[in-house]
């Protein structure tokens, strides 16, 4: 049985390539700015050839969250697929440089580990072309006590949902809640992902969800409201769920049953790279959560933690700007 954790992702493991790039080379590979597409093998290899300086890491939205999480001090566990292959290499030591808790090994064979090119124009904003690979062949038959073990809070990503075995992952995961007592936490992905499995989202909501992260657009989605007052209404008739709800510059909001907090966003002028602003806010989120802080305090923390992040480039702040913050 693996060693106890405080915080357990699931999710699609995806190593990051991350460059700055022009406006003119997005116009030569015919990406629109802002954008995310998906790309097949030969286009991911055509595309890394043509990035000139670039920084490799473990990447994918609920890897970058346990990352931060580990490196706020949690002790933090990781279920995800890559291959036995270069970047899957890279994935791999990454998260154990610092201090993850690997559940599985990489697979020998299937599809090369999955990529995310991150393309960074002067403005801060990242595009993105991102080939799945082998991230899609996470198995149902991975994800079960043995390697869910012992876990304070367990993180879903919806993107699971894309996978042929995602909605069974989802269904082990809960099952698992009821012999560990574990909270269940799903991060939304994106708004596109939403609509793609708006039922599915709602229905494992209603089985045994704790927390749902997502920005405002994501829960407006999900909740199929117009307007915020409608969103804070549909989202507090959850009697189970913690919404957790980033608002860009507005800040965000957590929202339960009975009670509505608004924390402010800190602002600042130095932004460099938005890359993994709501994971990083989520990870600072879980890590307050875990040391039995206030929802108010876990806001203040996630809020302080996607103000350092923007500031970089990478969605994940080092161990030595953590400890800079006091709770």
């Amino acid at each position: 049985m693996p060693n106890k954790v405080e915080l357990l992702g699931i999710s699609n493991a995806i190593v990051d390539i991350l460059a700055q790039v022009s406006d003119d080379f997005l116009h030569e590979i015919n990406a629109q700015p802002g954008s995310m597409m998906l790309i097949d093998e030969s286009a991911a290899s055509d595309l890394y050839k043509k990035m000139s300086v670039k920084k490799e890491m473990s990447g994918g939205s609920v890897a970058n969250t346990v990352a931060c999480f580990a490196n706020f001090g949690g002790q933090a566990g990781y279920i995800g697929q890559v291959k036995n292959d270069s970047l899957g290499k890279i994935f791999i030591d990454d998260m154990l440089s610092l201090g993850v808790d690997i559940r599985l090994t990489p697979a020998e064979g299937g599809s090369p580990t999955a990529r995310s090119h991150v393309l960074i124009t002067n403005d801060g904003q990242r595009t993105m072309q991102t080939y799945l690979g082998a991230c899609t062949e996470l198995s149902a038959l991975d994800v079960n006590q043995n390697t869910i073990g012992q876990s304070e809070i367990i993180l879903l990503e919806g993107y699971l949902w894309d996978i042929k075995d995602g909605k069974a992952i989802a269904e082990e995961t809960v099952k698992s809640k009821h012999n560990s007592q574990a909270k269940i936490a799903l991060s939304l992905s994106d708004a596109f992902c939403v609509e793609r499995h708006h039922q599915a989202f709602k229905h494992i909501i209603s089985q045994g969800v704790d927390i749902v992260f997502g920005n405002e657009d994501e829960v407006m989605a999900l909740t199929e409201a117009n307007s915020e007052e409608e969103m804070i209404a549909k989202a507090s008739s959850h009697t189970q769920a913690l919404f957790v709800i980033t608002q860009g510059d507005k800040g965000s909001l957590i929202i339960d049953e009975s009670n509505t907090i608004k924390q402010k966003a800190i602002v600042t002028n130095n932004v460099i790279d938005t890359t993994g602003a709501g994971d990083t806010y989520t990870a600072g989120f879980l890590y307050g959560l875990t040391q039995r802080k206030s929802h108010q305090e876990c806001a203040q923390l996630g809020s302080w933690a996607a103000s350092k992040v923007i500031q970089q480039v990478g969605a994940r702040i080092d161990k030595t700007i953590t400890q800079e913050y006091k709770m």
